[in-house]
């Protein structure tokens, strides 16, 4: 019962979002060029399938990739942050003031930096857009640790690096993956800043200029309900993974 709840009220949520959507065009008045409702956009996704099944797959793997590098980097800042308070005063005001700093800025620097290297750039962008939640919850999860774990197991003999397995490591695992759905997210808008603001042609961000281009608002649409959609699939992946590794940790009820 609790398993249909879990599918059914995402569902069900989803589907009274469309029809607020249609119902509020529908009252408006608006016409397809102002306001595409989602009766237009099964036909959008019907013309240009293969397109959008080819930009999908582009935009996807490139977000995968970013993602993971966002991963191993988020966790070897965050485990010099959380082991180390030197490292902890001098990364924190450093991240903190290079996430603050618009990523749109940053796709013309990469373009001249890394000239010609469009997937490069844009798997950099959403490696770059997404490590800060990890780095930031390693580092508090593991600089929290109880120090009486620690120098119990290090008077039983055990390794900095078995201290980090036994007890750091499924401490910081709720913290984790709850960044690691933030990332998910952030990854999506790095690769698709590339995809719009740099454009080369590939990926749902050249298709969606693509209808900009052309005044083909349904097909606008429809590329922004095809990215909501591959994040939301992105999500349920991190969920997946943080049932099987970090499930003890689900409150219940």
């Amino acid at each position: 019962m609790r398993k249909l709840s879990q599918i059914a009220v995402p569902v069900g949520a989803l589907v009274v979002f469309a029809i607020l959507w249609e119902a509020l065009v529908w009252a408006n008045g608006w016409p397809d060029y102002v306001m595409a409702s989602p009766s237009d956009l099964p036909q959008a996704y019907a013309r240009f399938w293969e397109l959008f099944l080819t930009g999908a797959w582009q935009t996807l793997w490139r977000t995968v990739a970013g993602l993971l590098i966002a991963v191993v980097m988020g966790l070897i800042l965050g485990m010099a942050m959380g082991f180390s308070r030197i490292a902890r005063d001098a990364l924190y005001p450093l991240l903190v003031g290079f996430n603050a700093i618009p990523k749109a800025t940053l796709v013309p620097v990469l373009a001249l930096l890394f000239i010609g290297q469009h997937d490069f750039n844009t798997v950099l962008m959403a490696a770059l857009i997404s490590f800060f939640p990890i780095a930031v919850s390693v580092g508090i999860g593991l600089s929290t640790l109880e120090p009486e774990y620690r120098d119990i197991l290090a008077a039983l003999g055990a390794s900095k690096f078995t201290i980090f397995r036994k007890i750091a490591l499924p401490k910081t695992l709720p913290e984790f993956f709850g960044a690691l759905k933030v990332s998910v997210t952030l990854a999506f808008i790095g690769t698709n800043l590339v995809e719009i603001v740099s454009p080369h042609g590939k990926g749902l961000g050249a298709l969606f200029l693509s209808g900009q281009t052309n005044s083909n608002y349904p097909l606008m649409f429809a590329v922004l309900i095809a990215l909501a959609v591959l994040g939301i699939v992105l999500y349920y992946a991190v969920v997946f993974l943080e049932r099987t590794f970090a499930g003890w940790a689900e409150r219940t009820g």
